[in-house]
């Protein structure tokens, strides 16, 4: 148990009704949750708000309320807190109720529209080869050292966060890596963490239906490193226009990578194949498994990162060559009768570019460039017409499909993606509304030596679909038809 005034260290507070000696046993904001003992923090969420069950809460056992509004009747013996804004106050109070657990690590955070899971999951790859414990906070999964926790969102709770932190702490964890997206940052979920470093990756055109303009998603990740404190360091891409920006007020250590402009660390691709890349970092030469130009960005930012933390260059090179592909990341399988497909998280213009252009780059142009994509329900609509676009200039042939509709129909989207296509590649495209039926499809035209992309889905095990979740997992799927193609 904690008192709830420790509790409420740093938390900005506008009034109090009751004692903040009370002791308490846990922190919720589902109030769903909330057992004798707890405190309950009333959140304004997207979809509800906190506000609303605070009765219920206090009826459930809550012996203090934490809220931006105080409630009309007030019971006595429980005390209230108000606050300016429950989300940071939640996070600093998670932080305190888990004794700062990010303290006691080092803590790095990877935002950027594109590659903080490839990022992030390197760095940990990485370190724990070279004998530390680490922990990881993604997309894909999170891990605390060798134990593996499933993910559920890419930047969790802000309670989430500090439990599997302090989890780390209790099995010795010395280096974190965590992906931070703007959603995270924009909700408070990474106040009162103390962060060793922050990665900035890119930024493209993404969660235009969450932020209302490109500028206010910019400035929810420029705020992460505006947050960073002085002995932290702020790695950023300056071939992104606006890496630079993310540096513009922090109090951190600048540093900067690039495969193109000026940077503390520079990086050229000397050869690119489907069996990996030949990349000069600096002045060394050092070959890895992994395959692209955003793959080469992907490791220049891990081995800067590895050098800042204190690892010898030769050993960073070593460990660079020994790392695998991220589940979903540019995974591929080859089949008996050289089909290759490859299954990628691409669900964004700019990322389904990079990977098209990779794939084409590396192809002889006698083969065919096979693409199924979708888009998902529920997201930001404009990107649609542009994927639709993108996809069938840059490949041979297109199959559109459905990805995770969720709560829209799949059709919708669909006429969506298709009303960026121009008259010239109409012929390219075909529309398969069932994803099992279009990646089928897919393996049914390809003939050898012949390449197909499954893009959108990449890592994910599931379809979700009107609210329910159905397993559906592009790479076992699209490797077991090719497996029956060639019986």
């Amino acid at each position: 148990m904690i008192a709830l005034k420790d509790i409420l260290y740093k938390v900005t507070i506008n009034a109090v009704v009751g004692s903040t000696n009370v002791m308490a046993t846990a922190i919720d904001f589902d109030s769903r949750n909330i057992k004798n003992g707890y405190v309950f923090v009333a959140v304004k969420g997207t979809v509800s708000d906190g506000h609303k069950f605070i009765e219920g809460a206090v009826k459930q056992g809550a012996v203090a309320v934490v809220c931006e509004t105080m409630p009309e009747n007030l019971v006595e013996g429980i005390t209230y807190v108000e606050v300016d804004n429950s989300s940071k106050a939640l996070a600093i109070m998670a932080s305190n109720f888990y004794e700062n657990p990010s303290a006691n690590l080092k803590l790095v955070g990877v935002t950027g529209t594109n590659g903080k899971t490839t990022v992030a999951s390197l760095l940990y790859q990485l370190f724990k080869k070279a004998g530390y414990k680490v922990g990881l906070l993604s997309t894909v999964k999170i891990m605390v050292d060798t134990i593996e926790y499933k993910a559920t969102h890419t930047t969790p709770d802000s309670l989430t966060i500090n439990k599997y932190l302090k989890l780390m702490n209790t099995e010795g964890v010395e280096f974190c890596f965590m992906e931070v997206s703007s959603h995270g940052i924009h909700q408070y979920r990474t106040e009162g963490l103390r962060f060793e470093g922050g990665i900035f990756t890119n930024l493209t055109h993404d969660h235009l239906d969450y932020h209302s303009t490109f500028a206010e998603y910019r400035d929810v990740k420029k705020s992460f490193f505006d947050a960073l404190p002085e002995k932290a360091f702020a790695l950023v891409n300056v071939d992104d226009k606006n890496g630079l920006v993310m540096l513009q007020n922090t109090k951190s250590r600048k540093y900067t990578y690039a495969l193109k402009g000026y940077a503390d660390y520079k990086s050229q691709i000397l050869e690119n194949q489907f069996g990996g890349l030949l990349l000069k970092i600096n002045d060394a030469e050092v070959w890895t498994r992994l395959i692209g130009n955003f793959n080469a960005y992907n490791i220049l930012a891990i081995y800067a990162t590895a050098e800042l933390l204190g690892l010898e260059k030769v050993e960073i090179l070593r460990l660079i060559s020994e790392l695998e592909s991220v589940s979903g990341r540019f995974q591929y399988v080859v089949s008996e009768n050289k089909i290759t497909a490859i299954v990628d998280y691409a669900h964004t213009p700019d990322a389904l570019k990079n990977v098209l252009e990779t794939i084409n780059s590396i192809r002889t142009k006698n083969e065919e460039l096979i693409t199924v994509v979708g888009c998902g329900g529920d997201r930001d609509k404009t990107k649609r017409p542009k994927m639709g676009h993108i996809a069938t200039a840059l490949s041979t042939k297109v199959i559109f499909t459905s990805d995770n509709p969720r709560s829209e129909e799949p059709e919708t989207i669909l006429k969506d993606i298709e009303s960026g296509v121009e008259p010239q590649n109409y012929k390219k495209t075909v529309t398969i509304s069932d994803r099992l039926q279009a990646i089928k499809t897919a393996c049914q035209m390809a003939q050898p030596n012949d390449i197909i992309l499954v893009a959108g889905k990449g890592h994910e095990t599931y379809q979700e679909i009107k609210g329910e979740r159905f397993d559906f997992d592009d790479f076992k799927i699209v490797s077991e038809f090719l497996k029956q193609l060639n019986k």
